[in-house]
């Protein structure tokens, strides 16, 4: 069987899924495609033959439609999402759902109700070093985990423009790195506590937005994670992870342009990093995408859960919470004022 998709949302992110679907994962193609920007749903509709709707309701309501991709700018996540489970259709939706927990809930009711599946685009999950750090604290290889530790470092900043509608540091970087937090532990956080400064520009501290960052998050059972991030690493895309337990330590390192080395009298030399995240985790991408087939197919649990998006956004929050105030913030703290703001 092939799963049809309707993509929405044909940018940079939409451009990546669209080809994958249309040319790389077993089982996919791509039937419908929309963008409130025509020029850009008709240069991907060209490249992987589908058509181009015209209204988001079009595109997931066709009748060559199986599944729906949701690639559209944050703030019209909840919409689509909606309208696709109204649609009785799967749904595959890029992080985050929202920048509103409100939001988040009304979308998850809406997927519930219909009864439809949903997998959240944290595609880092799949990375196969990353995942090796997950699946040794598992099968518990590294015993107890009393600590994880994750860089997580840009080799450029954002466009200033892009800082101003994603949330900021927290919720359109660090938010991968809070669910590596809990994907690599296979455990909550309870608390959050944030340091933030701008190193790297003093554009991003004008636009509201902090370039440096460290984070630490306590979970369930006392295990603590730190985690660091720059929008700006001078020697390319900077992303490991370890998980340090009662028995030992497991580890993912960066990932180079090619595997070679050069040891000589004048020092020892490694080519430089790979540069994007696009190059850093084409791999991760692809096995997601295997995995929602999967899912799909054999009508299985979703394998990263609109629970798990709605996680890393309060998280995110708590995280910004802690950073403004200079204090420890708790989830449940930042949970209970949204429930509040949600029923005033």
């Amino acid at each position: 069987m092939t799963i049809r998709f309707a993509l929405l949302g044909c940018g940079r992110i939409g451009k990546m899924h669209a080809g994958m679907l249309a040319r790389n994962v077993s089982g996919t193609s791509v039937s419908v495609v929309y963008d409130v920007v025509d020029a850009a749903a008709q240069a991907v509709a060209a490249d992987v033959g589908a058509r181009v709707a015209a209204s988001l309701d079009e595109a997931v309501n066709d009748d060559d439609v199986d599944a729906v991709v949701i690639c559209t700018s944050t703030s019209t996540h909840v919409e689509a999402m909606i309208a696709a489970a109204q649609a009785g259709k799967p749904i595959f939706c890029e992080k985050p759902i929202s920048l509103d927990l409100a939001e988040v809930d009304r979308a998850l009711v809406a997927v519930a109700t219909a009864g439809v599946k949903l997998q959240i685009g944290f595609n880092r999950r799949y990375d196969p070093s990353h995942r090796s750090v997950a699946d040794a604290v598992q099968r518990g290889a590294v015993g107890d985990v009393h600590l994880c530790n994750i860089t997580s470092r840009d080799p450029g900043p954002p466009p200033i423009e892009y800082i101003g509608t994603s949330g900021g540091l927290f919720n359109d970087m660090t938010v991968h790195d809070f669910d590596m937090a809990r994907y690599v532990t296979g455990s909550e956080v309870i608390e959050v506590f944030a340091k933030g400064a701008v190193r790297v520009d003093p554009l991003i501290g004008e636009a509201g937005d902090v370039d440096t960052a460290v984070i630490v998050l306590t979970h369930e059972g006392g295990a603590l994670t730190t985690i660091d991030n720059s929008r700006k690493a001078t020697y390319g895309y900077d992303q490991r992870v370890e998980a340090f337990g009662s028995l030992g330590m497991a580890s993912s390192d960066n990932t180079h342009e090619f595997n070679g080395a050069l040891a000589t009298a004048a020092g020892y030399q490694r080519p430089p990093l790979q540069n994007f995240f696009l190059e850093r985790y084409a791999r991760s991408y692809l096995d997601q995408w295997a995995a929602f087939v999967d899912m799909v197919d054999n009508d299985g649990p979703s394998p990263v859960t609109g629970a798990d998006g709605r996680a890393s956004l309060l998280i995110a929050k708590a995280a910004l919470q802690s950073m403004i105030e200079n204090r420890p913030v708790t989830l449940a703290e930042v949970d209970r004022a949204n429930a509040a703001t949600t029923r005033s």
